[in-house]
């Protein structure tokens, strides 16, 4: 499997995750801010995103299978240990990689999509909220819906602001079909029948964001992923914002990822210099 990466700066290394159906290039905003902070910026896209590989075989796309990119990822840049921060589909793929690799994970920020079972456990509400996410299970009549006028359907429901520039990397149909691919072999109609996979709690401080406008999103299901957090946890409100809160308002995410991640990095230096340590 290979994978575009954009790595910069140094320092404390943090991986960001993007979702669908983004790339890389939706964090250059906090890319600039990490970097000139001091901090090492890694920035994947993830399999069947931007310009890494696009297997066809939906079982490709497991959530097990990103998750082992991500920690061979940080194996090839020699990082073991990272913050973790991620939008959408990445607050899940982030939540999952902080529960199953604890040792990998200094800290975990989940924009707009929190804990896997904290989403499946949100109610009726979300439940309503998610409907394209059945329409998604259908190959070809997806891609048809979400493409056809020049992707009207997308660009009305989406609200992306940078939609033209996702629409350019969509516009080719193995790219709009691997794209697909996390929902297909993660959130099959199926999936909804019984309990979701266990997983072990976070072990990490932990920061969730949820913007009060998000279309996509109860605030439940991310509130929820507290539940699931054995560390500190804190929660955000981003009063106004919607569920693309990286570029909608960069400058306030960045102020507040800077804060959550300087506070991870004093607790941390914290515990090692303690007697106890």
């Amino acid at each position: 499997m290979r994978l575009f990466v954009r790595d910069g700066g140094e320092g404390e290394p943090v991986l960001l995750l993007h979702g669908w159906p983004d790339d890389h290039h939706m964090w250059r905003h906090q890319v600039a801010a990490l970097t000139n902070a001091g901090y090492r910026t890694i920035a994947p896209d993830l399999r069947g995103f931007g310009a890494s590989d696009k297997p066809e075989d939906v079982g490709e796309y497991t959530m097990l299978k990103v998750v082992g990119d991500l920690l061979a990822l940080l194996d090839r840049h020699g990082v073991r240990r990272a913050h973790v921060v991620g939008h959408d589909w990445g607050g899940a793929i982030g939540s999952t990689l902080a529960a199953l690799a604890p040792g990998r994970v200094s800290s975990l920020t989940c924009l707009a999509v929190g804990h896997p079972a904290a989403f499946r456990d949100a109610g009726w509400d979300q439940r309503a909220r998610s409907w394209y996410m059945l329409l998604f299970q259908f190959p070809g009549i997806a891609e048809r819906w979400l493409s056809q006028d020049d992707f009207a359907n997308l660009r009305a429901w989406s609200r992306h602001p940078e939609i033209d520039d996702v629409v350019g990397r969509l516009r080719t149909p193995d790219a709009l079909t691997a794209s697909l691919g996390l929902y297909r072999a993660v959130l099959p109609p199926e999936s909804v029948l019984g309990p979701p996979p266990p997983l072990p709690p976070i072990q990490v401080p932990t920061l969730g964001v949820w913007g009060s406008q998000d279309f996509a999103v109860t605030e439940q299901a991310m509130t929820g992923t507290q539940q699931h957090v054995a560390a500190p946890w804190r929660y955000e409100r981003m009063e106004g914002l919607g569920h693309w809160m990286p570029l909608e308002a960069p400058e306030r995410v960045n102020a507040l990822l800077l804060s959550f991640l300087n506070s991870a990095r004093r607790a941390a230096e914290a515990v090692k210099t303690s007697p106890a340590a």
